[in-house]
């Protein structure tokens, strides 16, 4: 996704002189065709994240369209605070992408991980906060973006993801997408775990259970008029994010459900409340907490049955 999103903020800045582009000491050589275009609306702007943010706070109250980029434990909770007054605080239109998102570096440790982020960030006022599945989704989501006149957040992934959508997709901010009809239950999925939902969905087709697999890129706004015909029509939605369960797509959905009153079950896929203190691979990292197609099909499947 990370080779997606530097492809197309290149072909952006080349269509609008206003977007420039702020690295958090990351990515120089893959912003090489980004500096081709102009190499002065590019700016690395070091281990100074805080600052960074500040930057582009600033430039976008001047009239540029600045796209804040790097690892995303680094450019969300290192700087909140920035975040919040410089950019919320101001309602100013400053795209903020946090790059390895989830558990995409593992193998780094907590202090890489980021799944608290989606979280944090939703609280902010008027922040929106996007999910894309996969590198034909993030570049609806940048452009997309671009066209709102307050602060986004997009979470990516690393490298490797599937592609889920041959072409890049009509997508509205605040409208879910459905990848895969279906008439029993709904799994809902933010981010890069889509893959896994279509396998969990393929699976729960092997026993007679029909299920929606859909992309909320949106975590905020929330689709709820999506939301109010799934509790119509399904007996059961699931929630699925490579994310804690406090205050993710999960959470988003539960506010949700309470505040409309709405009647159906929910299951929410995601992280415990803890840190993760082993060392291996994203896909040792969902195995552990669960997040793979076996035990989210098993899951949805038991609970549909009951």
């Amino acid at each position: 996704m990370r080779n997606a999103f530097a492809d197309e903020v290149t072909k952006l800045a080349a269509q609008n002189q206003r977007v420039v582009m702020l690295s958090g000491d990351i990515g120089n050589k893959l912003f090489d065709n980004f500096k081709k275009v102009d190499e002065r609306r590019f700016y690395n702007c070091g281990v100074a994240e805080a600052n960074m943010m500040g930057v582009a706070a600033g430039m976008a109250l001047s009239g540029l369209r600045p796209l804040v980029y790097t690892i995303t434990p680094f450019t969300t909770t290192r700087c909140f605070e920035q975040i919040r007054v410089d950019a919320c605080y101001h309602h100013v239109p400053v795209t903020i992408v946090g790059t390895g998102s989830g558990l995409s570096y593992a193998e780094l440790g907590p202090t890489h991980h980021s799944l608290e982020d989606m979280a944090i960030l939703r609280t902010l006022p008027g922040m929106s906060v996007l999910a894309p599945c996969d590198a034909n989704e993030l570049r609806a989501c940048l452009r997309a973006a671009l066209k709102q006149d307050g602060p986004v957040y997009i979470r990516i992934g690393k490298k490797g993801e599937p592609t889920i959508f041959n072409e890049v997709p009509d997508l509205h901010i605040g409208r879910a997408s459905i990848v895969r009809a279906g008439s029993d239950v709904a799994l809902l999925s933010a981010g890069t775990m889509m893959g896994e939902a279509l396998a969990a969905a393929d699976r729960l087709h092997a026993e007679g259970i029909s299920a929606e697999v859909v992309s909320m890129h949106s975590i905020k706004p929330l689709d709820v008029e999506y939301l109010a015909g799934a509790a119509q029509r399904f007996k059961l939605i699931a929630t699925i994010e490579e994310h804690g369960l406090i205050g993710g797509l999960g959470s988003a959905v539960a506010e949700w459900r309470a505040r409309a009153n709405a009647p159906v079950r929910q299951l929410a896929f995601g992280t415990p409340d803890e840190f993760m203190h082993e060392v291996g691979s994203q896909e040792y990292a969902r195995r552990k907490y669960g997040l793979t197609a076996e035990v989210m099909a098993s899951g949805v499947s038991q609970a549909f049955r009951e």
